[in-house]
């Protein structure tokens, strides 16, 4: 591989019930890159995503706001300066029910719609 320089990120197309921006760093669509995907997410107040169970593993961290993440056994609020892993194959929904929020998630291997398994 050789150095690669992404001078700006891709706006990708969100899943979700009002629409959130998802600006690709690296990843399928903005650096061809297969191996893990890097995005900034900004999701306004009252945005709620279907649910889904990837087949990667997401790791987010939230910058400004409240992320709502639901698993079938628990429901969790990560706040800005926190972090949360969910694993491959855990079904999993994301939200921003209160208030927007501004996060960043890291995907391995990188995110494609079809990797998603949504609901």
């Amino acid at each position: 591989m050789s150095i690669k320089l992404i001078q700006q990120p891709t706006v990708v197309e969100a899943a979700g019930n009002i629409p959130k921006r998802i600006e690709e760093f690296i990843g399928v669509v903005s650096s061809e890159t297969t191996a893990l995907s890097i995005a900034k997410m900004t999701s306004p107040a009252g945005w709620q995503e279907p649910g889904q169970t990837p087949e990667f593993d997401e790791y987010t961290v939230v910058l400004k706001g409240v992320l709502k993440v639901k698993t079938r056994d628990a429901e969790h609020e990560v706040c800005a300066g926190q972090a949360i892993i969910v694993p491959a194959n855990e079904w999993v929904q994301y939200s921003t029910p209160d208030e927007g929020a501004e996060y960043i998630a890291v995907c391995f291997p990188a995110f494609t719609p079809g990797s998603a398994q949504r609901d």
